[in-house]
């Protein structure tokens, strides 16, 4: 076992002493900060950190919420973080959890869009990013590794995987396809073959590894982990009062025709009705953002995809950066004030697209912890969970196509000019990563560092 993977606390046989909010805190910020490598490098970071390190939570249980985060529209690291922080410390520790998870991603791309929008493109800058693009994709690459080998535990798994990779890279199935055919293979799975989509496989099955957890596999559903119809009513009139506020102000301030209003409206409906995370929803906010509302031109959409897999985060905060551009471009307040306009923009992208987060994950918690353990009710998901491994394993090869053969379009796949240097980069960091057990960060920052000193190379 890595020394980042080493337990903390107390011996394998005891779980750690329970932990507060206020002790909490740290790790959900430094998270915040270090989330590179889209939502399976994320995903597998709180894995390193909450399951095998730290013992916060059993794997079977962190298995089971990950399953249920991954049916939902939005971001499922970030919707995992939120379903973690309150599983542990109820409404606020969901909403510190996930608030910090995307609020440092948010000052940084607001900083970074307002360089880009007020002094334009650095050469240095695209050197930088050619070396952290393979990165990106040994990253994606490594975590569907980990990932799939703790996922995938028996061949009816690793063939829903299989059979799901296929589905979306050669025959080009819709995502949500793939998650209800998975979901319906599972749910006759575990009536015909239950142990095949059983998770965790009974009491220890994660703590021979890493040891007891604070939240084991049996450890009971806590008193707000139980709540009923009433606290199902309370959180929907909540959250739905909160939204029609916003709503309400923006339309009363801008009018309906306004960009903050159309904004708030478009990314409401992106948050709700795009399954399979932020490469599924792009096409939806490049339809949206580009075509229809003039937000953004294609060219800056491109860049503002490269900010987004350059910076911490779950890759759908490239809302941020439609938004303040869209404010910026749209001059708002007018053209003196257009940093006013593009924070502005950004805010109403992003508290619009991850309002519906929290509350799918406050309100369908109780739910879903009241189904663990049965086999029957989580197979399904189990069989999701699978077939996701497969879909992140496209994304890995998508990655790797566009890094490798950068001027490639659909019609012309291989063409232009093959990239040694991003393999070379590519295999490197997945050297790190998996023979040094390195850290995601010094890997980003290695190979960003590769790619900028051959950019000077090149201009000597």
């Amino acid at each position: 076992m890595s020394s980042a993977a080493r337990p903390v606390g107390p011996a394998a046989g005891s779980p750690p002493a329970p932990v507060s909010l206020r002790e909490a805190l740290p790790y959900w910020l430094k998270l915040g900060f270090v989330s590179f490598g889209g939502p399976a490098g994320q995903i597998a970071m709180m894995h390193t950190e909450l399951v095998e390190r730290r013992r916060w939570i059993s794997e079977g249980r962190f298995l089971h919420a990950l399953n249920y985060c991954m049916v939902l529209p939005g971001p499922e690291a970030q919707q995992l973080a939120t379903y973690i922080g309150w599983l542990m410390h109820r409404t606020w520790g969901g909403f510190v959890a996930g608030g910090l998870f995307v609020l440092p991603s948010f000052f940084i791309l607001v900083a970074l869009t307002w360089i880009y929008l007020a002094f334009g493109q650095v050469p240095a800058v695209a050197g930088f990013l050619s070396g952290i693009k393979p990165a990106v994709t040994a990253i994606v690459l490594f975590a569907a590794y980990r990932i799939g080998s703790r996922a995938l535990k028996n061949a009816v798994l690793w063939a829903i995987a299989a059979a799901a990779f296929v589905a979306i890279f050669f025959l080009h199935i819709p995502f949500p396809a793939i998650v209800l055919t998975a979901g319906i293979v599972g749910y006759v799975g575990g009536r015909v073959a239950p142990e095949s989509f059983a998770v965790g496989g009974g009491h220890g099955a994660a703590g021979k590894r890493y040891g007891a957890a604070l939240i084991d596999d049996h450890t009971p559903p806590p008193p707000h982990g139980r709540s009923g119809w009433r606290g199902l009513a309370g959180v929907l009139v909540a959250f739905l009062g909160v939204w029609a506020a916003g709503l309400a102000a923006v339309i009363g301030i801008f009018g309906w025709d306004g960009t903050y209003a159309r904004m708030a409206w478009f990314f409401t409906k992106a948050a709700l009705l795009t399954f399979g995370g932020a490469y599924a929803v792009l096409p939806y906010v490049y339809q949206g953002g580009v075509e229809t509302y003039g937000w953004l031109s294609a060219t800056q959409m491109i860049d503002g995809l490269a900010l987004g897999e350059t910076t911490p985060g779950p890759l759908i905060m490239i809302v941020t950066f439609v938004g303040f551009v869209g404010g910026w471009t749209k001059e708002v307040f007018g053209p003196d004030a257009l940093f006013l306009a593009g924070l502005g923009g950004a805010l109403v992208a992003t508290l619009f697209t991850f309002l519906p987060s929290f509350l799918l994950i406050l309100a369908g918690g109780p739910l879903v912890e009241s189904t663990h353990g049965n086999v029957r009710l989580t197979a399904p998901l189990t069989g999701i969970t699978a077939a996701v491994v497969g879909v992140i394993l496209n994304l890995a090869a998508f990655f790797a196509w566009h890094v490798l053969w950068p001027k490639a379009s659909a019609n012309a796949p291989f063409s232009g000019p093959f990239e040694w240097f991003a393999l070379v980069v590519t295999l490197a960091a997945l050297a790190a990563l998996y023979r040094f057990k390195a850290g995601m960060i010094p890997v980003i920052l290695a190979c960003g560092a590769a790619g900028l000193a051959v950019h000077f190379m090149r201009t000597l």
